[in-house]
């Protein structure tokens, strides 16, 4: 076969691949549009909750959440979150907050227990270097905090992310079905400059394609700065047991592991009232070290849905690069590039429309070539060093 004749085949592929992915765009979008629906049969018109009837905490009565907070060297970031649950809408139940404290050389702990005395809400801090075993991680830190919580349902956030003050009560109107055993939430990247909105549109798209692929009961992935799940569906998996060892990954494989123990039981809260924000990487390095660590729980997924997703998204987003290196080496038709790519940008422009509009920055949708441009080789990077395993991450080398 001819050089020419090679590539085209192999562009020809790759406008399959295309294709194929925006087919798998249009479910999502499709299932992304219905979700506001599907929270408990409530209707939340334009993301506003619809706040329930609610009755007070009865003398003795555990509370209705048990917030978890997992942080290191958090100092200047935790007076934030703490002020804003100081502003949380009242619920049925009230809640407890958990602070647990991995090991930081700051004054973390402190600054929890000297605002314990003017906090409206039980709160309390455990720290790791003090319990038996003085392990270390995310893991090790939510783990300790499921012991030491009172409530049904555990929410979990981290400890640089800032919340509205509907964001316990959006929960609580969801978690009032006894179906739901974990509910995944959204998150949204704040900051200036190009990097921040990069960073920014990258999760946006991986917050849509969670909540898109959880409405339709074929989990792929969740963020561990804003879901929330029963207390007996976390002792009912046995928790984290079987990735232990995984540093990253306290969030997705305890979604997927709930979805197999509880067919139907997982959902996405779309309410705008959930968003949940936390600021961009600044530097680029420290936005690849986050982004290794991500990549580094792949290849232990044993869910067939995030595997597959993973595989098409990196084909498809390798449309741009190969087509044009096919051209540009004269072994290829032009037009051929140029439909794979436009494919491509078609599929995450329509996606993504609805996804930012529901965040509040349909703006964003102007990066997205920019981004699809960019991602080929970032991906590629981030993937082949996540399957390496190292990164450093919060000053520990892992």
């Amino acid at each position: 076969m001819s050089s020419w004749g090679w590539g085209s085949g192999l562009l020809l592929l790759q406008v399959l691949i295309a294709g194929i992915y925006l087919w798998q765009m249009l479910l999502y979008r499709q299932a992304w549009r219905r979700l506001h629906t599907l929270s408990c049969g409530r209707a939340v018109p334009n993301g506003r909750l619809i706040e329930p009837q609610l009755s007070p905490k009865r003398p003795g009565e555990a509370p209705a959440f048990s917030i978890l907070i997992a942080a290191r060297n958090e100092a200047e970031n935790l007076p934030l979150l703490l002020a804003d649950l100081q502003e949380q809408l009242p619920v049925t139940g009230g809640f407890e907050v958990i602070v647990v404290d991995d090991h930081s050389t700051d004054d973390t702990a402190a600054i929890v227990r000297a605002a314990a005395s003017n906090m409206p809400f039980p709160i309390r801090v455990l720290q790791l270097a003090a319990l038996p075993g003085a392990r270390t991680g995310k893991k090790a830190a939510v783990e300790a905090a499921v012991q030491a919580a009172q409530a049904p349902w555990l929410l979990l956030t981290d400890a640089d992310c800032r919340v509205p003050a509907g964001w316990v009560l959006a929960y609580a109107v969801l978690a009032a079905d006894p179906a739901v055993q974990f509910i995944s939430g959204p998150v949204l990247l704040t900051g200036t400059g190009w990097l921040a909105t990069l960073q920014g549109l990258e999760l946006a798209a991986l917050v849509g394609v969670g909540g898109a692929s959880i409405a339709r009961q074929q989990p792929t992935m969740c963020n561990g700065a804003n879901l929330a799940y029963r207390r007996t569906a976390f002792a009912a998996v046995d928790g984290f047991r079987g990735n232990e060892a995984v540093p990253s990954g306290d969030d997705e494989f305890l979604l997927h592991k709930i979805h197999v123990a509880f067919p139907g039981g997982v959902r996405f809260l779309q309410d705008q009232q959930a968003i949940v924000r936390t600021a961009a990487q600044p530097t680029l390095r420290q936005l690849l070290w986050q982004r290794v660590r991500w990549a580094s729980k792949w290849r232990h997924y044993q869910a067939a849905a995030p595997q597959r997703l993973a595989v098409l998204v990196l084909l498809a987003n390798l449309a741009f690069p190969i087509g044009l290196g096919l051209w540009v080496a004269g072994v290829s038709a032009g037009w051929l590039a140029l439909v794979a790519w436009g494919l491509k940008l078609a599929a995450d422009v329509l996606f993504l429309r609805p996804v930012l509009a529901f965040l509040g920055r349909p703006q964003w949708l102007w990066w997205v070539p920019v981004l699809q441009v960019a991602y080929a080789p970032y991906a590629l990077a981030t993937g082949l060093l996540g399957l390496r395993g190292g990164y450093v991450w919060k000053g520990r080398q892992t």
